[in-house]
């Protein structure tokens, strides 16, 4: 007998029990946000750096894009701010946000500011909105965001370049309204706002 045979059950390594994903029931009930990094190779002026903010609700697949010069907290509650209008002039009531543990987003893992709210977590409770934090180190959790980024650099960072953060949030509305009226086969091939006005009466 070998000498890994002989180990008591107690070591053996536990199976991790996947959740099954939590379906929404209509639109605004959870939007998933997160930051993408614009490819420096994008960037006419090598100095400046770029990012994506995107906004995406779970149920209708929406997406409101914007971008800015700095990856921060107060970057993060300006585009809550903004996202929340967004959805709002579209019908949307965002009730909860959903983000991952970045410090742009919550001093969780802070070892100093644990207990302090960072701006975005100020700006989601004046908004009457709920954040809830993926749990650490799975990504798959934000997986209609991360997808969509993935998206995103294939088929739109691959051809685009940009002068200014003003240059890419021109783009990043053609972008968004040309994703927003695609058709999307976990939406039975309708777009997002097809679903949106077959689904979500107003």
């Amino acid at each position: 007998m070998k000498k890994y045979d002989m180990l008591p059950h107690k070591m053996e390594k536990k199976k991790r029990i996947v959740k099954p994903y939590e379906q929404m029931t209509h639109a605004g009930e959870r939007v998933q946000i997160d930051v993408k990094v614009v490819p420096r190779k994008c960037i006419a002026d090598k100095e400046l750096k770029l990012y994506q903010y995107t906004a995406i609700d779970e149920y209708t697949r929406l997406r409101f894009l914007y971008g800015y010069e700095e990856q921060s907290t107060y970057s993060s509650a300006d585009f809550a701010e903004r996202a929340v209008k967004w959805f709002k002039r579209h019908g949307i009531a965002v009730e909860c946000i959903q983000t991952d543990n970045g410090f742009e987003f919550t001093n969780r893992f802070s070892p100093s500011k644990k207990d302090k709210k960072t701006m975005f977590e100020k700006k989601l409770a004046e908004l009457g909105i709920k954040h809830k934090l993926i749990r650490p180190y799975t990504p798959r959790h934000n997986g209609k965001v991360e997808r969509s980024h993935r998206e995103d650099h294939n088929k739109f960072y691959s051809c685009h370049s940009f002068f200014s953060c003003n240059d890419l949030n021109a783009q990043l509305t053609v972008r968004s309204n040309r994703t927003n009226n695609r058709p999307m086969r976990p939406l039975n091939w309708l777009s997002p706002i097809e679903f949106f006005h077959a689904h979500c009466p107003i």
